[in-house]
């Protein structure tokens, strides 16, 4: 037996040793949860930016609507005595359009004198944005709405009148339950509110009118309070709250001012994957230091007992330490190996995006190269047979040549240009493109591969021209990925015809490119724009699955949409829909 000393040292050790692997565990867990959280902030940052964004462009729509409207001849001559009902068929087709609740024109005393419907706000005399809008400034509020709308946004623009003084405003009321179906759940939890801290705009409708009354205090509308525990981890704000089921019980708190519309974005993004991930780190650790000492701790129970055998036996034991030592040297070795390769991996994973787009470029610098070869030596011959006729005494046919000459370099020119606008970088903001301009020269990039399979391009230049918001240089790039998907589509196809055709939607303002061929189709629809997915078979000339995620990137940030579907009769519809440039953009 041990003596009681010996006995309650080994116990204040064992005692030490799980205090310090807690600590460590403790220290790891806590280091590796404030990394985590890094890459959850900047997700959230990218969703708050994301969604204040659409709000904020949604509602930019109504304000220009109220501001341009406010001087329409129909409203101008109801101060002259003109007709009501032409005045009331104007504003209710432009709320049709627009998608207003209601747009109401009033004079200065707030008198009503045309109006889109019977929807009319109450009492807009009294009301801050009618005062701010005879003020000449353009009056901006939200509240209760009229009628069945719980909740409005107000515009109010003035009407000046030939002598410069404000005599009537135009008010447009928006309903913002509609704006909210459109994201409602796309993103975490997210919601918007006013100088009063009361949540106005949510897609959580659970979380409608809550306000925060203190810095750990939320009162729901029925006057209801909760309390909110706020964690400070790293420069982050962490909630734990326990009053609704929808929201994470711990989440990461983001925040963003929106001026424009007088609110703050406030966005929840749960914690628990990076807890989890802490967590799993700080379980390892604290297992490999368990084990580790476990094998410590045996060791030297061993060579304390073998303590009083022979030489023999304290050789073994060491030569059993020495193993465990080189055993110990390994794993960290091997620990160190794999933090290497997951380093690499992220690297690697970072860099697949710009790799898809030079990939692109290597396939069509190729066929460029061919299209150039022939050219040149089109010129070589030209210009011998043009020697050659000058040598003779005949220059009509050497200036018959030089013609032709200046022609074939005007064509390798317009292919050097179109390459060179393909492989440039653009970051400037959405301008004014014709994007029938856009495909001629995508299919202009890709006419040798066209050539070259046998696919009928059946094309159609709209009647009227098609000008789109976006960026010249993007826009190629994603109808040349539809393009090439197309004819890749079609490979082991009889039939390889594929029909691109532009169509207008004045109604929505919008303008839509659809490209059909006559392939096999979508075997999994609502995967298609998803990363690192593609149906074609693994090898070294096929791409990563990156081109329709980053065409569909591409699409979205000119405030489009991009969507693949199987077409009637068979084969692949991939529609483009992007915003139409307006007179005044």
């Amino acid at each position: 037996m041990l003596s009681k000393p010996l006995a309650r040292s080994r116990a204040a050790l064992v005692a030490v040793s799980l205090a310090a692997t807690a600590a460590l565990a403790g220290g790891v867990w806590h280091y590796a949860y404030l990394q985590a959280l890094e890459p959850v902030a900047a997700r959230g940052e990218s969703d708050l930016a994301l969604a204040s964004d659409r709000l904020v462009t949604q509602l930019q729509r109504f304000r220009e609507f109220a501001v341009l409207t406010a001087s329409h001849p129909a409203l101008i001559s109801l101060h002259g005595g003109g007709s009501r009902g032409w005045a009331d068929a104007m504003l209710l087709r432009a709320a049709d359009r627009t998608g207003a609740v209601a747009a109401v024109y009033v004079d200065a005393q707030g008198e009503v004198l045309a109006a889109s419907s019977d929807t009319i706000p109450g009492e807009i005399a009294e009301s801050a944005y009618f005062a701010r809008a005879m003020t000449g400034a353009l009056g901006v509020a939200h509240g209760p709405g009229p009628g069945e709308t719980t909740r409005a946004f107000f515009f109010a623009a003035p009407s000046f009148g030939p002598d410069g003084a404000v005599r009537g405003a135009l008010v447009v009321v928006v309903d913002i339950a509609g704006l909210e179906q459109a994201w409602r759940g796309s993103l975490p939890a997210v919601f918007f509110t006013d100088d009063a801290g009361e949540v106005f705009v949510t897609n959580r409708s659970e979380l409608l009118y809550w306000r925060r009354v203190g810095p750990t205090e939320l009162q729901s509308p029925d006057g209801a309070r909760r309390s909110v525990t706020v964690q400070a981890r790293g420069g982050h704000t962490v909630w734990q709250q326990r009053w609704s089921p929808y929201i994470p019980t711990r989440a990461l708190r983001l925040e963003a001012a929106l001026p424009v519309i007088d609110m703050t974005g406030v966005l929840l993004i749960d914690v628990s994957p990076a807890r989890r991930l802490a967590t799993l780190q700080a379980a390892v650790v604290a297992a490999g230091l368990l084990f580790f000492g476990a094998l410590l701790w045996l060791a030297f129970e061993r060579r304390r007992a073998l303590a009083a055998a022979n030489a023999e036996l304290e050789d073994r034991v060491s030569a059993r330490t020495r193993a465990l030592e080189q055993t110990n040297v390994a794993l960290r070795r091997e620990v160190a190996e794999r933090q290497e390769a997951e380093a690499a991996l992220k690297r690697a994973q970072a860099e697949l995006v710009q790799a898809g787009k030079l990939s692109a470029l290597g396939k069509m610098s190729a066929g460029i190269s061919h299209e150039l070869n022939q050219p040149l030596m089109a010129i070589r011959s030209f210009a011998e047979n043009g020697a050659a006729f000058l040598d003779r005494g005949k220059p009509e046919r050497a200036a018959d040549n030089l013609t032709r000459i200046s022609d074939m370099a005007h064509r390798m020119g317009r292919i050097i240009k179109n390459l060179r606008a393909f492989a440039k970088a653009e970051s400037e903001p959405a301008v004014r493109v014709g994007l029938a301009a856009v495909v001629e020269g995508a299919l202009e990039l890709l006419q040798l591969r066209i050539e070259k399979t046998g696919t009928q391009v059946d094309w159609q230049r709209p009647d009227r021209p098609a000008i789109v918001l976006g960026g010249e240089v993007r826009l190629s790039q994603v109808v040349v990925n539809l393009v090439s998907n197309a004819i890749d589509a079609m490979t082991d196809r009889d039939t390889r015809r594929l029909t691109i055709r532009i169509h207008h939607d004045d109604a929505a303002g919008t303008v839509r490119l659809t490209v059909r061929d006559t392939g096999p189709g979508i075997a999994e629809p609502d995967r298609i724009f998803d990363p690192f997915y593609s149906t074609k078979e693994v090898s070294a000339e096929e791409g990563m699955g990156l081109g329709l995620s980053i065409s569909y990137g591409i699409v979205e940030g000119f405030g489009g949409r991009l969507r693949g579907e199987n077409a009637e009769g068979g084969g692949a519809l991939f529609t483009m829909e992007l915003q139409q440039a307006r007179e005044y953009a």
